[in-house]
């Protein structure tokens, strides 16, 4: 191997700094700040693609339903049937709203026999309310709690006595005066 090599222009560097053959100088590129605002307007273009985009798919309908849509309930016309007995318990500690109701029952085409008004163990029932035993029951139930202004109708045998077709009326608190 030669320990020489001829000599070219590179050998000899000149004090001015330039560009010499093939050399390239850095690319300056864009600054922090620039690339900063470029991408801050690109989210925002994104976003706004994005939400018109989900506005143009609802309106179409082509989003899928949510699932969890509750099924309206379905409820039993009421029927005043006065072929069945009513118990009316009073379930506050108010005296004589048990035989308030007991008249409005009368009032409606109820018997008075088959009207029982008394007294409940309970002074503290919130609402008014209608109870009856089977399926069967519910349209005479609603027709009750119609006649006398319940809001409540429950399914349920805790208050029955007795054989024959019952309906049980528990007056609440609602029915006291200043309530």
């Amino acid at each position: 191997m030669p320990s020489t090599y001829p000599r070219d222009r590179f050998d000899d560097i000149p004090r001015e700094t330039g560009r010499v053959g093939a050399h390239r100088a850095e690319n300056p590129g864009m600054s922090g700040p620039a690339v900063l605002l470029w991408a801050i307007v690109a989210m925002i273009v994104l976003v706004i693609a994005g939400i018109l985009g989900f506005l143009v798919l609802s309106q179409q309908g082509a989003l899928p339903a949510p699932e969890n849509t509750p099924a309206p309930a379905a409820t039993t016309a009421p029927v005043v049937d006065t072929s069945y007995s009513v118990l009316v318990l009073n379930g506050t500690a108010t005296e004589g709203l048990d035989d308030e109701v007991a008249a409005q029952l009368v009032d409606a085409g109820f018997p008075e026999g088959a009207v029982t008004p008394t007294d409940s163990d309970e002074t503290d029932f919130e609402k008014t309310t209608v109870f009856y035993a089977s399926p069967e029951d519910e349209p005479a139930a609603r027709g009750v709690a119609e006649a006398i202004g319940a809001t409540e109708v429950v399914q349920s045998d805790a208050y029955q006595s007795g054989d024959g077709r019952q309906l049980t009326v528990v007056v609440g608190l609602d029915r006291v005066s200043g309530a």
